[in-house]
């Protein structure tokens, strides 16, 4: 059996799908995975804890076993939760192997393998009888099948299958109700992340502008949600234009349907102004009554902003409508959430769909290529026009009438810049038939298709032909020890064993932006590339130390590249300031840096008698564009940790 496997690449922040056989590891898989996030999120702990043994509670004063199913069980966390609140008995289901096994082996530990079963099959494949997984039906459902975008990892099937084949009628669920919240923002940052903005060009004839294709500006773009930490966007980058609204919920302790639906809420506009982004968030209700709560609202719309929780694998959306549309303070309008068994999207119509009956729930689909190409940072990068002119700029200092130019850079307009910059012939390559077709329609949008010769190939197969003849993001990995009491070393100890492999030496692209962080040292240039000289052949590796300027705890490190683009122009990948005194970072907001976990962190508790450094070994295949790295942390007494 073939498993495809998503493997991030750190250079270009992109998520890259590999095939593997069925005698693939899953180290890398579980090193990476967001178990030990969600057992140091103590908000979500807690309430998971209040509203399994509220449901306990409740079966138990009907008269009833208290008979639990928990779907995902991970290791095993709310199922010991259930047991101890008083259930009778417990299900875990897991698919997951590895993780199944860590499951059974963290159950024991604790003590309770005479009441949880751990069943390492996808729930849709349990069976119920005599013969079967379960003796019988749960009168409990417990889950955490939730994805930012709520649905996104199948959670609607899941309960949907769950409540017609596992569980008796009238059961209890935990949580037992979800609530998904909207807002509709204009925001010409969070807009830049969809659309092809024009980009002006000064050139020695005027100014030049690069026009967005008609096929751009009317596509209604991908559906994928934009997930991101809001609470790290700054107020001044949207203007608010509705009230919070509620858009929909699902009651988990019913019958559940995957199927599409939509969802109408009116609301008259706070302000005036271009309706473009719609931002969502949801709570999960853990009790009936509703006062167990868990939410992901961001801090402008929670109810204590100084209690909010950090959390990486929960977030808040990010939704693009279709096209912008302008809006008028106090004039009636309609937000309107589609859903279908795993995505949401939004739309924006001026009277609810119930009265003239237009309802449009199919999925929008990308037909320009740009969104399927370009990520959502890579469309803001494009669009940012400081950016541009610093590009520009150096082409300046380095053009002749005579210069012919070769742009390698799949879906870059550098290939115009050089062009409108007084280039003699520019070529361009393209590696892939859709890039291909999306920069013919941007040349054509600009009438340069006669202009810029398009070359569809990899670059490592470039020929002299083709030229014409001229050769011119930390807690995801810490240890988490106890969790509400349970001991869950076993899972530390999986996840460190998995960090021993190969692949666990590589970086994993983060936006930082997002994350707020200290820099303990100063940067330190690793490794020099001079892209005048030929790529050599053979490896490239780096050795030396670096001190830790400031106190504090030191969980990974941070690579990133500068572009030096001329002497006096450079563009970086990674900060783009000097770090404050106190090591405040201002990342660069269009790019992910490649963050490199340690296994371990300097202890906080450690005094700092002098320097303490990091010694590393950075080792740059230059024909793969592997990087593997390993650091070791040395205390002031020479200690190696």
């Amino acid at each position: 059996m073939k498993i495809f496997c998503g493997r991030a690449n750190p250079t270009t922040g992109s998520v890259e799908w590999l095939e593997e056989d069925e005698h693939y590891d899953y180290h890398q898989e579980i090193a990476r995975s967001s178990y030990a996030d969600m057992l140091h999120d103590k908000d979500r702990n807690i309430k998971y804890y209040q509203g399994i043994r509220a449901a306990v509670s409740r079966v138990k004063d009907r008269g009833q076993k208290a008979l639990v199913l928990d779907i995902g069980t991970g290791t095993g966390l709310l199922s010991m939760m259930a047991v101890t609140a008083g259930a009778d008995f417990c299900y875990a289901i897991e698919v997951f192997k590895p993780m199944a096994d860590a499951a059974v082996k963290i159950v024991e530990k604790n003590g309770f393998s005479d009441k949880i079963k751990v069943i390492n099959k996808h729930s849709t494949e349990v069976t119920v009888g005599p013969d079967g997984d379960m003796p019988c039906r749960a009168n409990i459902l417990i889950t955490e099948l939730f994805d930012t975008e709520l649905i996104g990892e199948g959670a609607l099937p899941s309960y949907e299958h769950a409540h017609r084949h596992l569980m008796q009628d009238d059961c209890e669920a935990v949580p037992h109700r979800a609530i998904v919240y909207a807002q509709l923002v204009e925001s010409r940052r969070m807009w830049s992340w969809n659309k092809l903005f024009p980009i002006r060009v000064q050139t020695s004839l005027g100014e030049q502008v690069i026009v967005p294709p008609s096929e751009l500006e009317r596509c209604p773009g991908a559906p994928s949600v934009y997930d991101i930490q809001l609470n790290q966007v700054s107020p001044t980058d949207f203007t608010v234009l509705s009230d919070v609204l509620p858009m929909f919920s699902v009651d988990f302790s019913k019958q559940v349907s995957s199927s599409a639906a939509c969802y109408s809420r009116q609301f008259e506009p706070l302000a005036s102004g271009q309706a473009q982004v719609v931002l969502s968030w949801w709570d999960i209700e853990m009790d009936p009554e509703g006062k167990i709560k868990c939410t992901m609202a961001p801090f402008w719309a929670h109810t204590d902003p100084q209690e909010l929780q950090w959390r990486d694998h929960w977030m808040q959306c990010v939704y693009f409508l279709p096209q912008e549309e302008p809006v008028v303070q106090g004039s009636a309008l309609c937000l309107v959430a589609h859903h279908d068994d795993y995505c949401v999207w939004y739309s924006l119509q001026r009277t609810s769909p119930k009265k003239n009956g237009r309802i449009h729930p199919a999925r929008p689909v990308c037909d320009c290529q740009a969104h399927l190409l370009w990520n959502r940072p890579r469309f803001g990068e494009i669009n940012d026009q400081h950016r541009t002119d610093q590009y520009a700029q150096a082409l300046r200092t380095v053009l002749k009438p005579d210069s012919i130019c070769l742009c390698v850079s799949d879906g870059s307009l550098l290939s115009m810049l050089a062009h409108y910059l007084g280039a003699e012939q520019v070529l361009t390559i393209e590696s892939s038939a859709a890039s291909h077709r999306l920069m013919k329609k941007i040349f054509k949008a600009n009438h340069l298709e006669d202009k810029i010769n398009v070359i569809e190939k990899r670059p490592e197969l470039l020929t002299s032909a083709d030229l014409e003849g001229k050769k011119d993001l930390w807690r995801i990995r810490s240890p988490c020890g106890d969790c509400e009491g349970f001991d869950v070393h076993i899972m530390d100890d999986m996840i460190k064993h998995a960090l021993d492999f190969r692949e666990s030496k590589e970086a994993e692209p983060h936006p930082l932006w997002e994350y707020p962080c200290r820099s303990l040292s100063e940067p330190q240039q690793i490794l020099t590339f001079d892209f005048r000289q030929p790529v050599p052949p053979q490896s490239v590796r780096a050795e030396g130390s670096i001190e830790l300027r400031r106190p504090g705890r030191s969980h990974g490190a941070v690579l990133w590249m500068e572009y030096h683009l001329t002497p006096d122009s450079t563009i970086s990948t990674g900060l783009l300031k000097p770090a404050e005194d106190k090591g405040y970072c201002c990342w660069n907001p269009h790019c992910k840096q490649a963050v490199y976990f340690f296994s371990t962190m300097l202890d906080p508790r450690a005094p700092l008698g002098g320097p303490q450094t990091v010694s590393y070994t950075v080792e740059f295949q230059p024909l793969t564009g592997d990087v593997t790295m390993d650091f070791t942390l040395s205390d002031t007494l020479g200690d190696e940790h």
